[in-house]
């Protein structure tokens, strides 16, 4: 079951496409955080979607907030597919131990090993304002979570 708005995000500790230790909690009382979970770099619809925010980060910042995206693939190919793409925000990797932050989350697919479309609206107090799980091939709706930010 996905994390509910109203609910304390639970925090996290994974290594982004650098290297690098990123935690959920770093962020409380600083920034709000967009937390995407998608199901493979270098796919159509990810790409799209990962491309879109990146394209419109300055509606982010000018809201306080973080993006920070999440997939089951290995920092390695985040790295590569980051680089590629030219994704400046971070791509943590959910890799191993295997989906543990997309089952917290509630959107880790056990048959398929993955990560499905789900999206978190997180205060700087760590609470979830908003939230929406799109189907795997459904690409999300920027504009919503933006609106969403604006409400916070």
């Amino acid at each position: 079951m996905a994390i509910q708005v109203g609910d304390k995000a639970p925090d996290f500790e994974l290594k982004d496409n650098h290297g690098r230790t990123v935690k959920l909690s770093d962020f409380r009382g600083e920034k709000n955080v967009v937390l995407l979970f998608y199901p493979f770099a270098f796919t159509g619809v990810c790409t799209g979607e990962l491309c879109e925010l990146r394209d419109n980060l300055p509606k982010f910042a000018d809201r306080d907030t973080q993006v920070l995206a999440v997939s089951n693939d290995s920092i390695h190919t985040l790295r590569v597919f980051g680089e590629q793409e030219g994704l400046e925000y971070p791509l943590l990797s959910d890799f191993w131990p295997h989906g543990n932050v997309s089952r917290a989350y509630g959107v880790f697919d056990e048959e398929k090993g993955l990560a499905n479309r789900g999206t978190f609206v997180i205060d700087k107090e760590g609470v979830v304002r908003w939230t929406v799980l799109n189907a795997l091939m459904d690409a999300r709706d920027l504009d919503e979570y933006v609106k969403a930010l604006d409400t916070i």
